[in-house]
């Protein structure tokens, strides 16, 4: 059979994501400051939307005969009492020291330097409080600068080599929000196109900038670059920073043969070590931190459950203003005005019911977390559950992923705390009696609770925490009970024997 190009029409069926689908997915998995900064974009994006207040209007309000919202009071026309001489009578102050005699034209003076009283005068040179020669109070907020910015300017300073500056600005670039400097300079080096002795040569320039110990790149040489800054760099404290690992396990008697010094010697120089700051960088502005939004509140009820409800100021409020709309069409607006709206309007009326469906799914997921791990509410965190998406998804007919992109960046305010929503899903460890599996995170909180009780004379080492677990029903095994113990970030039997040891005589001398 001859084979040969044709047109054949054939009907079939597919699944689609749309780009609503697809934006709706995102808006599930938003966090509140996420969501806020979307909804933010597109109350500016499109006109039909509206911030309201929920006590005003329901959040689906569709009516085309809404009524129009009020208006706002309008400040900047409002009348306001601009006479400079009423104004120092209701502050009690007076002008007549506010400028320099003799002064043509007439000196603003600084409120801050200036050794006469502080005076309605000093802040605005017109009798008007919009007048365009009025102190900008913003001029008196003090700059924050970044690590970067304070390294660039000291590098400006230091060399004028075009070649050293833009070396010195990579290795800048690189450093850490701590203060350290982690790229290996032969990468810089291939990356530039010169060597990596000339990246090294350049990398100790910036060594030398302030703050002391800066572009280091491990804690050894950040704390020797501040001792070279203090001149106390000498060979039995060499010693000391090239065996901080000895330090940290308390090796004393090790330490001292290594420095060549006594004990008295050793707890001054161990004093002085920890007097330096093991992150130079962190005294700068940096990004700040979003602050943690609940998004459910948990609550105990009259009838001795809980009661779970939505966090209403992480809620956007939005409303479709119709009327706005209906005018539109109503006004015999051209085409292209009357399909930019009839975009607008669908968008609004999919982006409300979008928000409106987010918020039930988030609280019907919460619900189901709070009705699993009720034992933690009540009795804290030795009663934590094993639970996993699969269960919650399959109590209230939900998708795995679903219950996943919910409890993505979702935090729920309970009685014991704020948690997020993952905190909930924890794997679980075989109970040796029979009884109910344990959950992962309970099992640590144990392995932490017995460790904080030991005593000196009674250190636990991983082998007897397994027992003690297992006496308690808990069938683990020792390489977990390790892995726990390094989670928490808690030092191995030997190391917490010598601490311990230490603390006691220390108190006792």
């Amino acid at each position: 059979m001859a084979m040969s190009p044709r047109l054949v029409m054939r009907a079939s069926q597919s699944l689609v994501m749309t780009p609503q689908l697809l934006q709706a997915i995102r808006l599930l998995q938003f966090s509140s400051a996420e969501l806020a900064t979307f909804v933010d974009a597109e109350l500016e994006r499109n006109p039909l939307l509206e911030r309201i207040d929920t006590s005003e209007a329901p959040l689906n309000d569709t009516s085309f005969e809404a009524a129009e919202p009020q208006t706002a009071v309008d400040w900047a026309s409002t009348t306001i009492e601009t006479d400079a001489g009423r104004l120092a009578e209701n502050l009690g102050t007076g002008l007549e020291n506010a400028f320099e005699p003799d002064a043509a034209p007439a000196r603003l003076q600084d409120p801050f330097t200036s050794s006469q009283p502080l005076t309605t005068g000093q802040w605005s040179q017109g009798s008007g409080a919009g007048s365009a020669q009025a102190q900008d109070i913003e001029a008196f907020v003090p700059e924050t600068i970044s690590l970067q910015e304070h390294l660039q300017r000291q590098l400006a300073l230091a060399t004028s080599d075009p070649l050293d500056r833009a070396i010195g600005q990579v290795l800048i670039d690189g450093i850490d929000e701590a203060g350290y400097h982690a790229e290996p300079l032969s990468e810089i080096g291939l990356r530039l196109g010169v060597s990596g002795q000339k990246v090294g040569q350049v990398l100790k320039l910036v060594q030398g900038f302030e703050p002391a110990g800066i572009a280091a790149r491990d804690l050894a040489e950040c704390l020797a670059l501040q001792l070279i800054e203090r001149n106390r760099f000498d060979p039995a404290m060499q010693a000391l920073v090239a065996n901080l690992p000895l330090l940290a396990k308390r090796e004393f008697g090790q330490l001292r043969r290594l420095c060549g010094v006594d004990d008295g010697d050793l707890a001054d120089m161990i004093g002085e070590i920890r007097r330096l700051d093991p992150k130079p960088g962190r005294a700068f502005a940096s990004t700040p931190m979003a602050p943690v939004i609940a998004d459910v509140l948990v609550s105990a009820a009259s009838d001795g459950g809980w009661q779970v409800e939505l966090n209403q100021d992480a809620l956007p409020k939005l409303l479709v203003n119709q009327t706005y709309a209906a005018r539109i069409y109503r006004g015999g607006a051209a085409e292209h005005d009357r399909l930019f709206i009839n975009n607008c309007l669908q968008t609004a009326t999919w982006l409300t019911k979008s928000l409106e469906q987010r918020a039930k799914t988030i609280l019907k997921v919460a619900t189901e977390i709070v009705r699993q791990q009720d034992g933690f509410l009540t009795y804290g965190i030795a009663h934590l559950r094993p639970l996993n998406l699969k269960t919650v998804a399959a109590a209230i007919s939900m998708h795995e992923s679903t219950v996943s992109r919910v409890t993505a960046s979702k935090y729920m305010a309970t009685p014991r705390g704020l948690f997020e929503l993952k905190y909930f899903f924890t794997g679980g460890i075989a109970s040796g009696d029979g009884r109910e599996a344990r959950s992962s995170e309970a099992v640590r909180h144990r392995i932490r609770e017995l460790i904080d009780a030991e005593s000196v004379e009674d250190v636990l080492s991983d082998d007897a925490l397994v027992a003690r677990l297992k006496a308690e029903g808990v069938d683990i095994a020792r390489r977990t009970v390790a892995k726990y113990r390094e989670s928490l970030r808690l030092a191995s039997s030997a190391q917490r024997r010598r601490e311990k040891r230490a603390l006691t005589s220390r108190r006792a001398s």
